[in-house]
């Protein structure tokens, strides 16, 4: 029996992102198509088999070991990003604010699919997702307050639960916007640690 599911849930790329040059500017550039290859997005500050362990994975690593990059892409969806902006008490929040790799439309609770779930597009790239993509202080900081003065520093609070995931590149392929993605879950009950039988 197959590892992984596949789900009746589908969403679309409604936005690829590149954020060319994080110390300048946390904002991603619009993209109509980029390949996803083992590394992520070609010119992606975020790319690369491998990264820096940072504030994330300290309990883990020291800071600036050498570990494998799951956080290649950082995807955000259309109905939290609704939300967000409806609790600003804004018209929108664009997902190169969030410095989006992806922005998808269509998965409910999409902060909270589960970790080591797959999209996959018809060209079959497929994207790992890792795990929840915490909220920082930079989007808010850095690209809210810009466009909508007063509301960066209410950000981070608004996108507890809603900022998204990081993912990485389990098979290589072309993205564009407009293609469809599709769920697929790991075949596995929830982990149980006081009941584990």
């Amino acid at each position: 029996m197959p590892a992984l599911m596949v789900t009746d849930y589908t969403c679309t790329v409604v936005y690829l992102g590149c954020v060319k040059n994080r110390k300048e500017r946390l904002a991603s550039h619009s993209l109509d198509e980029a390949f996803a290859s083992f590394a992520g997005f070609e010119g992606e500050d975020h790319g690369g088999l491998t990264r820096s362990a940072c504030s994330r994975v300290l309990d883990q690593y020291p800071s600036g070991t050498e570990i494998r990059n799951v956080r290649q892409f950082s995807l955000i969806s259309v109905e939290e990003m609704v939300t967000v902006a409806a609790e600003l008490g804004v018209d929108e929040v664009k997902p190169e604010w969030m410095g989006a790799s992806i922005m998808v439309d269509g998965i409910p609770d999409f902060t909270h699919v589960p970790p080591s779930s797959r999209l996959q597009a018809t060209s079959g790239a497929t994207l790992v997702i890792d795990m929840e993509n915490r909220p920082c202080m930079y989007p808010g900081k850095e690209e809210v307050e810009l466009h909508h003065p007063g509301k960066g520093k209410l950000l981070q609070s608004v996108l507890k639960g809603r900022r998204g995931v990081t993912a990485w590149v389990e098979c290589e392929g072309q993205l564009k916007v407009g293609d469809s993605l599709t769920l697929h879950v790991p075949d596995q009950r929830a982990w149980m640690p006081c009941n584990g039988s």
